[in-house]
Order: structure tokens, then sequence, then C-alpha cells
């Protein structure tokens, strides 16, 4: 069985690139990289609060693509490099010169929350589903996703959650039965527990709100620490059945 992938989420900052670094050390696979925006429709409080104190910091597209560049230099030429924004960000610098510039500075994809499926084509991105998709939206998502699709656990904003959404066993379910890509699940996944019982189910887990939340508390050392705990919990998931 391919080892489980462990996608964290951190905001674009001066102090990112080494941020990123210990992630990686701590067994990290990918890695996304939030540009902010003044209205994150689908980030809840811990990930809103880090795009306003980034814009207030000035972290702009341009200083975000610095610190884009900045990441990709600190964690070598290997490890996938996603920045995660909104599609405003794009419209205003131009959706092909966001992704060139974007290529440019290190980046592998692109994960965009607010742009439809239909839209930019030529843009690659990793594409979202929630379990209020349908059957033909997952389809077509999957067709179009770039390497991985990410399945939001939840009906609603990212953030900690007690336990792992219920929703997301079916919404696995789901996806397995129209697509062969790698499923990534986020939104809510926050401990090492919560982490093993979501990979038990998809291919990986994104975490992004606790991972801010360890870096703000215990800087690098701190999250380094946290995200080799969900390395651990990943690869002791055991092979399904069969």
């Amino acid at each position: 069985m391919a080892a489980k992938r462990l996608s964290v989420y951190l905001m674009a900052l001066p102090e990112t690139p080494a941020l990123a670094e210990a992630a990686v050390a701590g067994g990290a696979d990918l890695l996304e990289i939030g540009f902010p925006f003044s209205d994150p429709l689908a980030d809840g409080p811990v990930i809103r609060l880090a795009g306003e104190r980034a814009l207030e910091r000035g972290m702009r597209t341009q200083r975000c693509l610095a610190c884009l560049a900045e990441t990709r230099r600190l964690v070598g030429p290997d490890v996938p490099l996603i920045p995660m924004t909104y599609a405003s960000i794009l419209e205003a610098h131009g959706y092909e010169r966001f992704w060139a510039d974007a290529r440019t500075a290190g980046a592998t994809s692109l994960i965009v929350a607010d742009l439809p499926l239909e839209a930019a084509p030529e843009i690659p991105r990793v594409q979202l589903v929630a379990p209020t998709s349908t059957e033909e939206r997952i389809r077509e998502a999957a067709e179009r996703t770039d390497g991985w699709l990410y399945l939001v656990s939840v009906t609603g904003t990212t953030g900690a959650r007690a336990t792992v959404s219920g929703q997301l066993e079916g919404l696995v379910e789901r996806a397995r039965a129209l697509t062969g890509v790698p499923l990534l699940a986020g939104f809510g996944i926050s401990t090492p527990e919560q982490a093993a019982a979501a990979a038990a189910l998809a291919d990986g887990i994104v975490v992004g709100s606790r991972a801010i939340q360890v870096a703000e508390e215990s800087g690098a050392a701190g999250l380094e620490e946290f995200v080799a705990s969900l390395r651990s919990a990943l690869d002791a998931v055991p092979a399904p059945a069969g």
C-alpha cells in the first residue's frame, strides 16, 4: 500500500519558508501556501485571522510569490508546493500571468477555493468536492483535477473539530466509485487520532488550522514535532483488508 499523503497548509508570511522547511522535516509530503484574501468564504476563524494578519503585514500577491520562491529554495525541488487562494486574486493579477508567476516561483499546481470547475481551464489546479457534490460533479472534478482530489469533509468552513466528520466516509465511497485519482481529506482534521481516522478512509489528509496555531504558539520546532506526530499516525494506519 502506498504511504498516506500528508499535506500541511501555512499562510504566506515572511516566516513561512522556515516553517515550511520544518513541516517537511516533520514528514509533510506536500505544502499548501495560502495567499491571503479579504473575504475568504471557505475559511474558519483561525485561517481567516491568519489571512487578516498577513494582509496587515503587507502580504500582497508579489510578496506572496516571493515567499513561495523562498519556500521552494528551502524545501528543495521535489516537494509539491501549491498556492491556495481565491479567484479574485487571480482576476486582479491576470489568470495566466498568476499561474506563470507562481510556476516561476516554484508552484507545482494551484488550489482556488471559489473558482468554478468550468472556469479558466488553462490553469492547472486541484479540484475540491464536498458532501453536497453530485456524482456528476465529482466525476467532472476528478477528470479535471491536477494530481489529486481535495475532499472537503464537512459542509462548512475550515477549522478544528472534536471528531472527524461523519460525512467523510460516504464522500470517499462515492468518489472511489467514480475515479481512481488519489483522495485527500481536509477541513476539520487537527489531531493524530483524527488524522489516522481520516486516512483510514482516504489516501491522505490536509491539516491547516491546527498547523497554523501550532506554528504561532511554538514556532518551527513545535510545528515539526506536530507534523511528525501526524506522520506517525498516518504511517500506523493498517492496509485495507483484501
